[in-house]
């Protein structure tokens, strides 16, 4: 895969912007998920969905922005590709394998989570049957293994190919199966982004337009307790989440369908089918933008944490309490060392 050998903009934006977004995804995510299954959080279906999304997300880190990042970035020689291990077959097929089903998971788990608010607020009746704990893991369970299926397709047309001038192996679309790998990749990328883009859009207006004509209608009557607040603050994050999710996804999936449809009436050259389009200027511009709003996209896995914090008292509460827990047990372990150690013999005492 022969590169320029002086990186444009986009190159740099994406080389040095993308390990800031993995390592701040990677601890956000944690510490997301750690919050979501403490003794108070884990009782409300919606922490499943949202402890759910952070495991998703952290597996598209791992799995597809770290790797995508290595691949792309760091390429000593023109030659040589930057991570032979990757491209190796059988490596090469669980990890475009772990990228699908992971960003097949992130997608579809912020719509089961939708749905769930939205029978929370619009259908208040059948609450109890729909976002109790056992239909949730149910949910989330039947997610889990539609992933495991539909993205099964993946694996299986992919392989080790020679490319390039330098004939190198690379981790790519089996020649065999180029245009069945073609149509399958855009029902994948329908079905993860613009799929739950419609449903997403229509029941988060649905949930706005209840929650506006029921707040206009009982604001003077209206009880609040601690449990309708929860559900609001939750109802606030899924509207935030959604809206990062359509926002960070819409430029880099417009310009991987254009890019995607221009290479298939121009001969390839350099065996990377989302760089090749063109020649000249426009090819140096199609470059930058790809790699900008790659950028971009990856923010996806890594900006929920801060969402939560910013729409969220009660994740914030319970955020503070998880640390000021952790530094009560060290000062409590703390003080108990420093009494025995007190009235001990003076023979020097190790708390472990």
């Amino acid at each position: 895969m022969e590169r320029q050998s002086i990186p444009t903009a986009g190159e740099k934006i994406f080389t040095y912007m993308t390990p800031f977004i993995f390592v701040i995804g990677i601890f956000g995510n944690i510490l997301s998920l750690r919050v979501f299954v403490t003794k108070n959080m884990r009782k409300l279906s919606a922490s499943l969905y949202l402890a759910a999304l952070s495991t998703a997300d952290l597996l598209s880190l791992i799995f597809y922005v770290l790797i995508e990042w290595i691949k792309r970035s760091i390429s000593p020689d023109p030659s040589v590709p930057a991570a032979p291990f990757f491209e190796q077959n059988g490596i090469c097929q669980i990890l475009i394998y772990m990228q699908y089903i992971s960003r097949f998971l992130s997608s579809w788990i912020i719509v089961c989570f939708t749905f769930e608010r939205y029978i929370g607020v619009c259908h208040t009746l059948k609450r109890k049957t729909f976002c109790d704990m056992h239909s949730t893991r149910k949910i989330v369970t039947s997610v889990v293994c539609l992933a495991v299926v539909l993205c099964i397709y993946k694996p299986c047309m992919t392989a080790s190919v020679e490319v390039g001038p330098y004939k190198i192996k690379v981790c790519s679309t089996d020649p065999n199966h180029q245009d069945m790998s073609f149509i399958l990749d855009c029902i994948f990328v329908f079905c993860i982004i613009f799929l739950p883009f419609v449903i997403i859009t229509v029941l988060n207006s649905m949930i706005i337009r209840t929650l506006y004509v029921r707040n206009k209608h009982h604001r003077q009557c209206k009880v609040i307790t601690e449990e309708s607040i929860i559900r609001l603050e939750f109802t606030v994050i899924l509207i935030a989440i959604s809206f990062c999710f359509i926002a960070l996804n819409t430029p880099y999936t417009a310009i991987w369908c254009k890019q995607h449809l221009l290479t298939r009436f121009v001969k390839q050259r350099d065996g990377d089918q989302l760089l090749v389009a063109n020649t000249g200027s426009e090819m140096t511009w199609n470059i930058n933008v790809m790699f900008i709003t790659r950028t971009i996209f990856y923010m996806n896995y890594c900006v929920n944490f801060f969402l939560y914090c910013l729409t969220g008292a009660y994740f914030r509460k319970e955020l503070r309490m998880l640390f000021m827990y952790k530094s009560k047990n060290y000062q409590s372990q703390y003080h108990r060392c420093s009494v025995q150690n007190t009235s001990s013999t003076p023979t020097p005492n190790t708390c472990v």
